[in-house]
C-alpha cells in the first residue's frame, strides 16, 4: 500500500515537510541575476516550477515540445509577475535533432546558465520507438536529457567561473527506479519490443536519470567545478504523467486528487534543489519528495555494470551522431 499521504504533515531537518508547496520552500529567496532551463514545463510540476522560479526572479526559458502550450504558460506567469523575464523555446525530448536545435537556439542569444532542470518526462504507454530508432521512455526521459546536459554544460561551467555562483542540475528521476526490469537497464535490449513492459520501461529510464546525477556529480567535482548535479523522487502527483497508460490513468483520474500532491506540493523538491541555500555544495544525492536523502551509491551498488557503462555508452553515441 502507498503510504505516501500519510508523510504529508511530517516535518524534516529541512524544516519543510511533504506537504510544504514550491512557493514554501522558496519564500526568501532572491533568484535576480539567475537564468534557469526547464525542461517539460507546459504542464505538472514542471509549469509550477517556472512560475515559482518567476516568481524568485529567475530568467525562465520554458523547453517545451509545444510551443502554443508553452506560450499559454508564460501568459499566465506575466499575468501574476508583470515583471517576469519567460522566454519559450521548442524542445522535444525524444529528438536528438530537437534537441541540438534547442541548444543551438539557446546558445545564440547569449545567456548565461545557471540552472538546469531535467523535468520533461513520458511513461507508461504501449512500445514505440523515438524517430532515432530508440524506445520512447529511454529517448526522452535518459538520453534527451542526457544530450541536452552534455550539450549546456560548457556553458555552465563557463558562467559559475564567471559568476563564482554556484551552478545547479536537477534532474526529476522517481522511485519507480525500483520497478525497472530485474537486471535495472537492459542495454541489449532496450530497443526491442519482445520482453517489454510499460512500467518496468518507465522504471529503467529513471534509473538512468539518478546514475546519470551521480556520475555526472562525481567527474564535475573532480574537476573542481562549481556545479552541483542532484535527482529526486518528486511523489505520487496528480498529472498526466500516466496519460498513455489507459487503466493507471482512470485510476489516477478517480481518485488523484484525494490521495496524490498537488502539482504546488510536487514542485517544492524540484525548487529546493534548484534554489535554497540549504543544499549548497551538496552533489550526487537522489532527494525524496519526504524530505529523506537516498545514496544514490546505495542504487548503483545494485547494478553495477549499468553505473559504470550507462555515461561511457549514451556519450559515444550521442557524439558520434
Amino acid at each position: 500500500m502507498n503510504m505516501e499521504w500519510l508523510r504529508l504533515g511530517r516535518k524534516r531537518q529541512s524544516g519543510f515537510s511533504a506537504s510544504s508547496t514550491a512557493e514554501e520552500v522558496t519564500l526568501g529567496i532572491d533568484g535576480n541575476g539567475l537564468t534557469a532551463i526547464v525542461t517539460g514545463s507546459s504542464s505538472g510540476i514542471g509549469t509550477e516550477t517556472a512560475r515559482v522560479l518567476a516568481l524568485r526572479g529567475v530568467h525562465v526559458i520554458l523547453g517545451v515540445r509545444n510551443p502554443s502550450s508553452g506560450n499559454d504558460v508564460k501568459e499566465m506567469i506575466l499575468k501574476e509577475v508583470p515583471t517576469a523575464a519567460v522566454d519559450v523555446m521548442e524542445l522535444d525530448l525524444s529528438s536528438m535533432a530537437s534537441v541540438k536545435k534547442f541548444v543551438a537556439n539557446f546558445n545564440s542569444m547569449n545567456l548565461p546558465l545557471d540552472i538546469l532542470i531535467n523535468n520533461a518526462g513520458v511513461g507508461m504507454s504501449s512500445f514505440n520507438l523515438s524517430e532515432d530508432g530508440i524506445e520512447m521512455d529511454f529517448a526522452t526521459n535518459h538520453i534527451g536529457h542526457f544530450l541536452l546536459t552534455n550539450l549546456l554544460l560548457e556553458n555552465m561551467k563557463a558562467t559559475a567561473l564567471k559568476t563564482k555562483l554556484e551552478g545547479r542540475i536537477v534532474i526529476v528521476a522517481s522511485e519507480a527506479y525500483r520497478f525497472s526490469y530485474r537486471q535495472g537497464i537492459r542495454f541489449d535490449k532496450i530497443n526491442e519490443e519482445s520482453g517489454y513492459n510499460s512500467i518496468a520501461s518507465y522504471g529503467q529510464s529513471k534509473l538512468a536519470n539518478i546514475l546519470h546525477a551521480q556520475e555526472l556529480s562525481r567527474r564535475l567535482e573532480e574537476e573542481g567545478v562549481l556545479i552541483t548535479v542532484n535527482s529526486l523522487h518528486p511523489g505520487a502527483v496528480f498529472t498526466n504523467i500516466t496519460r498513455h497508460h489507459s487503466f493507471l490513468n482512470v485510476i489516477v483520474a478517480m481518485i488523484g486528487k484525494f490521495l496524490l500532491r498537488n502539482v504546488q506540493q510536487g514542485a517544492a523538491t524540484t525548487c529546493y534543489l534548484a534554489l535554497h541555500p540549504q543544499v549548497k555544495g551538496i552533489s550526487g544525492l537522489l532527494l525524496l519528495f519526504y524530505g529523506d536523502v537516498c545514496a544514490p551509491s546505495s542504487i548503483g551498488a545494485a547494478w553495477t555494470l549499468p553505473h559504470h557503462h550507462i555515461n561511457s555508452t549514451c556519450l559515444s553515441t550521442l557524439l558520434s551522431k
